[in-house]
Formats: C-alpha cells, sequence, structure tokens
C-alpha cells in the first residue's frame, strides 16, 4: 500500500498556517470538530490548544461561550437515527451548559432537537427542532426530487422555548407561517425534509433570525405573535447558513453557494445585508472564486475590530479577513474523524468562534451572569 496520506486536506497541511499580528484580533479560537468525540478546543493565536473541554455527548453539532463564560453545547443523542438518510449526521438531542472545568450545570433533552440551540436573554432555551408536517401539506409543497420522501412523510422545523428544567413555554411552527408557493425546495434535494433549518439566533429586539437551507431562504420572526417581519430568499441566497445580527440592524449571512439561481457556478461567499433594503452592503468571496467553498455547515463572525472570522465547515478552515477581504489568520483543523456515509475522513466544523482575552478570563474565573 502507498505511503501517502489519502485525506487531501491533511497531505496539504494542518494547524497555523498564517498570522498577521498587526491587523488580526487577538484572542481565542474556540471549535468543536462535527464528527468528534464531544472535544471542544479552544486554541490561542500561534494555533496551540490553551483549553478543552470533555463533553459525554457526541457534537449535535457545535459549542459557543455564553456571556458568563459557560459553555452552551448541543450534543447527539445515540438513539432514533433512521428517521430519514440525513438524520444522523445532523441530529442534537441534548443541550446542556457547563463551566471552565466541564461540570454540568444543567441539561435538556429533546428527540427533535437538531443543529442549533441558543440561551435567550430571558434564561431560557430556544431548540430547532423537526417533525413530520400535516400530510394535507404534502401534495402542496413544491420542489426537491420526486418519490424522496422519508417513508412518504415530509418533515420541516420548529422552534420550541423551553425553560432549563425542560418546561415548554412557547413554539412556532414553520409550516404555518411559510408559503409553499415560493418556499420551494432546491430541484435536486430530497424531499424528506421541506425546510432543513440550521440557525436559531436571537436579535437585539428579541425576535429570532431562523435559517432554512432547503429553501434557500432566511426570515425574521416576532417575538410573541411568530409573525414573519422580514424574509430574504434566492436569490441572493443559496443554500445559506448561520445568518448573525450585527449591530445598526444587518445580518451576516454565510451563503453556501450551492444551487445558486444568479450565477451559473458554486461558490461560497459570506454577506452583510442591510434588512430595510435587502442590499448586499458588503460580501467576502476568494479572489480566485472556487478557492472558497463550503457547500454544508460554515458560518461567519464578525470581530470587534471589524474584521471577519469565516469557518469554511467542509475544509475544516477557520480564517478572519479584514473588511478589504485580506486574509489575516488561518487555521485548518488537525482532528480528523471517520464518519460513516458521505462525509467519510473529514475534519468538518460546524461553526468557530473568536473570544477575546477578558472573554476567556472571565470564563477561566466562572463570573456568574
Amino acid at each position: 500500500m502507498t505511503r501517502v496520506d489519502q485525506q487531501r486536506i491533511r497531505r496539504a497541511r494542518t494547524g497555523l498556517t498564517a498570522y498577521d499580528p498587526d491587523l488580526a484580533f487577538t484572542g481565542y479560537t474556540l471549535f468543536t470538530p462535527m464528527f468528534g468525540d464531544g472535544t471542544v478546543y479552544l486554541i490561542d493565536m500561534q494555533g496551540e490548544v490553551v483549553h478543552t473541554w470533555q463533553l459525554p455527548y457526541r457534537p449535535g453539532l457545535y459549542g459557543y461561550l455564553l456571556d458568563n463564560g459557560h459553555l452552551l453545547y448541543g450534543g447527539k443523542v445515540m438513539q432514533d437515527l433512521e428517521r430519514f438518510e440525513a438524520w444522523r449526521r445532523f441530529k442534537g438531542g441534548v443541550v446542556m451548559e457547563v463551566d471552565w472545568h466541564g461540570r454540568v450545570l444543567w441539561q435538556v433533552q429533546h428527540p427533535d432537537h437538531h443543529h442549533d440551540a441558543r440561551k435567550l436573554r430571558n434564561g431560557n432555551v430556544m431548540l430547532l427542532c423537526l417533525r413530520p408536517v400535516p400530510e394535507a401539506l404534502h401534495r402542496q409543497i413544491k420542489g426537491g426530487l420526486p418519490g424522496t420522501e422519508a417513508n412518504g412523510r415530509i418533515y420541516a422545523d420548529y422552534l420550541l422555548e423551553v425553560t432549563t428544567e425542560g418546561e415548554v413555554v412557547w413554539e412556532w411552527r414553520s409550516w404555518e407561517h411559510l408559503d409553499v408557493e415560493t418556499e420551494v425546495i432546491t430541484p435536486q434535494d430530497h424531499r424528506e425534509e421541506w425546510t432543513h433549518g440550521n440557525t436559531v439566533a436571537e436579535t437585539p429586539e428579541g425576535h429570532l433570525l431562523v435559517s432554512f437551507r432547503n429553501i434557500s431562504t432566511v426570515v425574521l420572526v416576532e417575538r410573541p405573535s411568530g409573525r414573519i417581519l422580514w424574509k430574504l430568499g434566492s436569490p441572493p441566497l443559496a443554500q445559506q447558513h448561520d445568518p448573525r445580527p450585527l449591530e445598526g440592524g444587518h445580518v451576516l449571512i454565510f451563503d453556501n453557494g450551492m444551487h445558486r439561481r444568479d450565477h451559473p457556478a458554486s461558490y461560497s461567499r459570506v454577506i452583510e445585508v442591510d434588512p430595510r433594503t435587502n442590499a448586499i452592503v458588503w460580501e467576502y468571496h476568494d479572489q480566485s472564486l472556487f478557492d472558497f467553498f463550503s457547500p454544508y455547515i460554515s458560518g461567519a463572525q464578525r470581530l470587534p475590530n471589524g474584521n471577519t472570522l469565516i469557518c469554511e465547515g467542509c475544509s475544516g478552515r477557520l480564517f478572519e479577513v479584514t473588511r478589504a477581504g485580506e486574509v489575516v489568520w488561518e487555521y485548518i483543523n488537525p482532528y480528523f474523524f471517520y464518519e460513516p456515509g458521505r462525509p467519510g475522513l473529514n475534519n468538518w466544523v460546524f461553526r468557530a468562534f473568536r473570544y477575546s482575552e477578558a472573554d476567556i478570563a472571565r470564563a477561566r474565573h466562572g463570573v456568574r451572569s
């Protein structure tokens, strides 16, 4: 057998690959290998691991630091994995808050939870969940590959607000608010899912940004009415992830680029959108169009110095760019795991976050909220 490593990304180079200390935002980067064993990594600007959390569940699908310094982590409960072909890849099932030492402070479980969960400012937890839509909607839902329903069923997303004791206090069902005439599944996707939500995020006003990949749509949901206040679809979006509210009301979005309707090529970009006009006011794509492309997962974070940290998820590439689009820091996830099926041997990262030195000091010393 050949002695050459057959994993292309690992064969090229991993770890820290670029760093301009004069232009990068100094801090610590947190990430979780998507198909890993439950280890969350915190690295410094040199790419050195300074802390890890060892969680009792595999990722479902990531963790991030709360304002109180604790880690909010979504885990994968390894049961009920056969709902449909893709479910085992992005299923969650449990959300927990842990301190710097990994001590679990609370956890909630729900069999429908997947992809994302956020702790709200009121102390409750917002879960992204899915279940089959009412049968009466099946024939009305358009698009997708014919005959690819999940045992005759089509799933869609709903939001569930729960207390940290697991009590349900609010629910929002996508199929009661989305329009089957305009929210159409992209032609190449399976009809087992209508929406395929991948993000729920709270805005400063307390509303909810929700991303639906299969219909290339981001919506802003009013609380508590559930009314959709704003919607952005395709074009310009193409199976996006991770809409994040910015100061001033703009929204940062990782636009994956699969099945574009306004360009013949598939390529990824990060865009900043003004919801008042739907205008793209800032955009990053690589100067070589196809050198930046992640068809699945991924995200972006606006940093305090105006730079943007980007997670190119399917290559495990975390990198920081300036407002002018210059790369000033880059790190390739060196942790590889084998996941049966399409992912295979990979270093995928669902999301990554940069935290300041003050943020990490708060996390270390356990400041209470």
